[in-house]
């Protein structure tokens, strides 16, 4: 369920520099995003977050803003939403990315009461990556409290500012309050969710600006999360503070909080709404501006001030993981970015199995050999057909020790570590290659299972740096940028099993001496391991 929300940057919506305010983009975000739920849903939806949004590109007055959103997948009652937010030039016709995020939207039957959201209906190779990715996504989420929390620890631990010309930070709290008034709710009757994140960057703005004696730009938000609903008649309490600077960049947070018409003074005010923005600023010359250092004044401003080193650590270690060059050694594991990694190894897989442009190099009765190449880049694919039903399958694919059985290039494979049911560590030493030393890998294995009938199993594989097991002087270690296996059924019996490798240069003559004809290790070894899977099929 798509939706597309075209707009022209007038006057009144930019600001101070002629650019596009971030409030009314937000605004606009959270519209489109919001109407491509309720086309989904059949019923009003109301904003439960909005994922970490990077600002890459700024969109000047005259120029054309396209907010693409797309329903990812349905989660009960809760829908992921994907935003793609593009720029566009009327004279030269060039379109650039100004950001991508993703919210999550709630169905709210007018009236009360609960609806399951039905299935989405997927289509193309990119719907079905999103619908899988949606899920660790998810899991991301769900998982950020703990690895916050274990980051805060470290952060702690190191001595809070004490620079004597730091300023303190009592110094930047702003505080706003805003009427609810009917132009700014929904069909509920609610705040709409756009409209307070649009004052939020406004009071945030503020803050920032109390510093940089500029016009601070938004150039990050941390999650916006909405915690519950504010109706027309609320006063909306916006206090926003910085909770710490990094040279160029600079925190700052927002909590809402909600008063009820006629109850202004006598009752608790309702948590609504928290986030953490980050803000940059240009001199004259274009050119970044520091900020100065930030001081905490109280016990909470500590916690804030820490908090903000933990979220920038997550962030960059995201960032760093998600976003690498295939060429990119491999990533540390450690617990706090399990989540990010095992979302790499499954997208990296999925993206590369969809690739367009696959050639056949051979075929025999029960195998086919393809190559892919994108710049420097060479993949190949090794497609089999195999009598045993596809769940079977992948159990017997899943544990890399059982490899020994059917590839003899393996010659030894331990767990390093098992993290948990859908993802182990493995050490493997495999033979040597053109008169090389052995080689050796360790490699992080990601399961997952289909989440619709037509979809296939994953057998997710990448290379990780693991503590427990440094290079050794007797083996040379290699990487695995992206490999694994796709299991699609075509019976109740039967399934094609397909392995990817993205190629490196270890693995490099062991490829091209297939593909010339030298060597028929490929094959051997596909017609081995469909052996072993009916073998070992048939005594289930």
């Amino acid at each position: 369920m798509a939706v597309c929300m075209c707009r022209t940057v007038l006057p009144a919506d930019s600001g101070p520099r002629g650019e596009l305010g971030a409030g009314p983009l937000l605004r606009w975000m959270d519209a489109a995003a919001c109407l491509a739920a309720e086309k989904h849903a059949g019923v009003s939806c109301v904003t439960a977050s909005m994922d970490d949004i990077q600002f890459e590109e700024a969109a000047r007055v005259g120029q054309i803003i396209a907010i693409r959103t797309k329903v990812n997948r349905e989660f009960q009652t809760l829908m992921e939403v994907g935003i793609k937010v593009t720029v566009q030039d009327v004279l030269t016709n060039a379109e650039k990315i100004v950001s991508v995020a993703y919210a999550t939207y709630e169905a709210k039957p007018v009236g009360g009461g609960k609806i399951e959201l039905k299935p989405i209906e997927l289509q193309s190779p990119e719907e079905h990556l999103e619908y899988l990715l949606a899920l660790e996504r998810s899991i991301i989420r769900r998982g950020y409290l703990e690895v916050f929390q274990k980051v805060m620890q470290e952060s702690s631990k190191e001595d809070p500012c004490e620079d004597k010309d730091a300023v303190s930070a009592e110094h930047t709290h702003v505080q706003s309050t805003e009427l609810v008034l009917p132009p700014h709710a929904n069909h509920h009757g609610n705040t709409f969710g756009g409209q307070i994140m649009a004052w939020m960057q406004t009071v945030a703005s503020i803050s920032a600006s109390r510093l940089c004696r500029s016009h601070p730009i938004l150039k990050a938000v941390h999650r916006f999360r909405f915690w519950g609903p504010s109706f027309v008649g609320d006063r909306l309490v916006f206090n926003a503070i910085v909770n710490n600077t990094f040279h160029s960049s600079v925190e700052v947070g927002v909590r809402v909080e909600a008063h009820s018409c006629g109850q202004w003074i006598q009752e608790q005010p309702r948590h609504i709404c928290s986030a953490f923005l980050t803000f940059s600023a240009l001199d004259d010359r274009g050119e970044p501006l520091a900020f100065p250092r930030v001081r905490p004044a109280t016990q909470v401003g500590v916690r804030r001030y820490y908090g903000a080193i933990a979220r920038k650590r997550i962030l960059l270690n995201s960032m760093c993981i998600v976003f690498a060059r295939a060429d990119k050694p491999s990533d540390v594991w450690e617990e706090r970015n399990k989540a990010y990694l095992n979302y790499k190894n499954v997208a990296a897989l999925t993206l590369l199995a969809g690739k367009p442009g696959w050639d056949i190099t051979k075929t025999l009765d029960d195998v086919k050999i393809w190559t892919h190449e994108e710049g420097d880049v060479l993949s190949f694919k090794v497609e089999m057909q195999v009598k045993v039903p596809s769940h079977v399958a992948f159990s017997l694919l899943s544990d890399f020790r059982l490899r020994q059985r059917w590839d003899k290039h393996y010659l030894a494979c331990e767990v390093l570590q098992d993290v948990s049911e859908r993802e182990k560590i493995y050490h493997i030493i495999s033979g040597p290659t053109a008169g090389c030393q052995p080689q050796d890998f360790v490699v992080l294995v990601s399961l997952r299972e289909p989440c619709q009938p037509q979809m296939p199993y994953t057998v997710a594989v990448r290379s990780v740096i693991h503590r427990a097991m440094p290079p050794r002087p007797e083996y040379s270690r290699s990487e695995i940028l992206c490999a694994g296996f796709q299991i699609h059924s075509t019976g109740s019996s039967s399934c094609t099993v397909c392995y990817f490798n993205q190629v490196t240069s270890g693995v490099m003559p062991y490829l091209t001496a297939n593909l010339t004809g030298s060597s028929k290790s490929i094959e051997v070894t596909a017609l081995d391991c469909i052996k072993f899977l009916e073998l070992e099929g048939s005594k289930c």
